[in-house]
């Protein structure tokens, strides 16, 4: 548990991205105050977290300085975000978490960041990933347990967010690199449709897989992050179709492999949401999806090699290990099975497309169960790859609490393009489900 020692004086850090930016307009609080506040529980506790790869406290309270000189430029003018590490930045190094590109400036934005500037919020500083966000974890700790992970590849991102350090980051995923890091971390975590927020200027993309994501404490701010990113009119964050939505629950063919815990907190959740008023309806998903995951294996290894190309050729001795294997498995791979994959894929998410006709959203669990205490080496992404897979939105809800009092979630599960539908009716399952603890309290 956090030293409450570690808040900022004012403790502004503590406030959602929603409530400060009404502030921020309001003239009630400055931008200055509210940054000065998450860079001192930066200060005070990333030492032992390890959230942060770059932050620049000048820097940082120079653009804090200017937006409270600066007309309201958007929704989220004045608000801290922390940006993962394989994002371009302008202003500040990007890393991609390997030793190649340690302190590589790029020339421009990502466009992801562009649309975060234009919207008016401040880029806090970058957060730490793993080397090309491999799921080979490196050693940062979850706010809640320091001996415990919190997760891959946006550990850094889902950290600082639970940690009160910044109200809101940006992470991306691959396999479960947002959903499986806010569920560690006791966060919302939402991985956006496969295009829906803009991947242009993102280096080393698997253009079937990579995804952004957003990491909040609360729905409602990440409805607010998303519709800065995107451009989009304000809209409704409570399911606004009565009172009854149909859900589907989808344990999936990896129902084996969820600890005990995970298994009573899914039972828990069908019963509680039923007595809220849900319609759940038990889907098993077409034989189609038995070999689904070997397709995830297939493209992530083919475009994630092509990817890094270069990098791997002059660097592979610098690598962490799960890349080199990477390598070493590349050759056993085709154009031939890339392309089977491919059609593959595109088979299953037909038949999920046919599956949304009947519900509003589906529920499934977000982790095998609670964070484990591998800091570092590879990380288990069961129960994350398939829904990237099917490009559509998912959302992890903070909704339980393992027996090792660690944080453990409700994943959430839109189709594709339906992001804004997806996340009013996860506010209607996190009210169902509520009461539960959000982040790591200081």
């Amino acid at each position: 548990m956090a030293d409450p020692r570690h808040i900022g004086p004012a403790g502004h850090n503590l406030l959602s991205a929603s409530d400060a930016a009404a502030r921020i307009a309001a003239g009630e609080i400055t931008s200055e105050a509210l940054v000065a506040d998450c860079l001192a529980r930066i200060s005070a506790r990333d030492p032992d977290i390890g959230a942060w790869a770059y932050v620049d406290p000048d820097h940082a309270m120079k653009q804090a300085r200017l937006l409270d000189r600066t007309p309201r430029l958007g929704p989220l003018h004045g608000i801290p975000v922390g940006i993962k590490d394989v994002l371009d930045t302008r202003d500040m190094p990007t890393g991609h978490g390997s030793a190649i590109y340690k302190g590589d400036r790029p020339s421009a934005d990502s466009a992801c960041i562009a649309a975060l500037r234009r919207a008016g919020a401040l880029i806090l500083g970058k957060t730490t990933t793993t080397e090309f966000a491999s799921p080979w974890a490196v050693g940062v700790r979850n706010p809640h347990d320091l001996t415990r992970t919190p997760g891959v590849s946006s550990s850094g991102s889902a950290a600082a967010v639970a940690d009160y350090m910044v109200p809101l980051a940006l992470g991306t995923q691959t396999g479960g690199s947002v959903i499986r890091p806010a569920t560690y971390c006791g966060i919302y975590g939402f991985k956006a449709t496969l295009d829906s927020l803009d991947r242009s200027g993102i280096r080393h993309v698997r253009p079937s897989l990579d995804t952004l994501g957003l990491f909040a404490r609360s729905l409602p701010d990440i409805a607010l992050m998303r519709r800065a990113m995107t451009g989009e009119n304000q809209g409704a964050t409570a399911w606004s179709e009565g009172t009854r939505p149909r859900l589907g629950l989808c344990r999936t063919n990896q129902w084996p492999l969820a600890s005990a815990e995970t298994q009573r907190a899914i039972g828990t959740a069908t019963e509680r949401l039923r007595n809220a008023g849900a319609e759940i309806i038990e889907i098993e998903l077409p034989r189609v999806f038995e070999r689904a995951l070997d397709s995830f294996r297939v493209i992530s290894l083919w475009e994630g090699a092509h990817a890094i190309e270069r990098e791997m050729r002059e660097h592979l001795d610098k690598m962490d290990p799960w890349l080199k294997d990477n390598a070493a498995k590349l050759p056993s791979i085709t154009r031939e099975h890339y392309e089977a994959a491919i059609s593959h894929s595109a088979e299953c998410r037909a038949q999920l497309a046919s599956i949304f006709t009947g519900v509003n959203a589906i529920i499934t669990p977000a982790t095998t169960g609670e964070a484990s205490q591998k800091l570092t080496g590879l990380e288990d992404l069961t129960f994350c790859q398939l829904w990237t897979l099917m490009h559509g939105p998912c959302l992890t809800i903070p909704a339980f609490t393992g027996p090792n009092h660690m944080p453990m979630g409700l994943q959430v599960v839109g189709p594709v393009g339906g992001d804004e539908r997806l996340i009013a009716v996860a506010a209607w399952i996190a009210g169902a489900m509520a009461p539960f603890p959000i982040g790591c309290m200081p």
